[in-house]
């Protein structure tokens, strides 16, 4: 059984033209023709007109696009290009939240995709993303854990995590967000 994101990719691409009558290729020449630039209009499109399933228009959505880590040249230049030109000044605090997280063991994954950075374990337990040219959003899977003035509910930030710190300086790596961070590792 396949243990990673990209492991369920390649295991997903091995069967698609069983599972939907084309491969991989013959799909990014349908998605590219639709002229569609944005994620979610590709697997909209992929579902209401050819039938296909939610995982596989989302897995023939990134490849289009060559937005998940598997269709980058390199994971550094997913980083590289989120804290590029007006967040450039974020790399920063980037760097402190990855070198704290790195210090809770040698199990953990940093798998950048093309609008974030996934932190993972045995799963995913906090994303780190750019979200505006002075903030980044750290999303945080601790569910049930209560809300504070600092540790909000996500929202409509990110359904795949269950709170969310907004950090805008270095200094506010600071004890707490690690220990957030830590928990939400020690349950993933």
């Amino acid at each position: 059984m396949p243990s990673s994101p990209e492991d369920m990719a390649a295991a997903m691409i091995a069967n698609m033209k069983e599972k939907t009558g084309k491969t991989l290729e013959q799909w990014l020449k349908i998605a590219k023709a639709s002229k569609l630039a944005k994620h979610g209009e590709i697997v909209k499109m992929l579902k209401a007109d050819h039938g296909m399933t939610h995982g596989f228009a989302n897995l023939v959505a990134h490849k289009t696009l060559a937005s998940d880590a598997g269709s980058a040249a390199s994971e550094d230049d997913l980083v590289n290009a989120q804290y590029a030109g007006p967040k450039a000044e974020l790399r920063p605090v980037y760097d402190a939240i990855i070198k704290a997280t790195a210090r809770f063991g040698k199990d953990i994954e940093i798998a950048p995709k093309k609008a974030y950075v996934s932190l993972r374990r045995s799963k995913q337990f906090a994303i780190v993303q750019p979200s505006t040219k002075t903030r980044i959003d750290v999303g945080i899977n601790l569910k049930g854990h209560d809300t504070t003035d600092r540790l909000e509910e996500s929202g409509s930030f990110n359904s795949m995590v269950s709170h969310r710190v907004r950090v805008e300086h270095v200094k506010q790596v600071d004890e707490e967000l690690v220990d957030w961070l830590k928990a939400a590792y020690s349950k993933a």
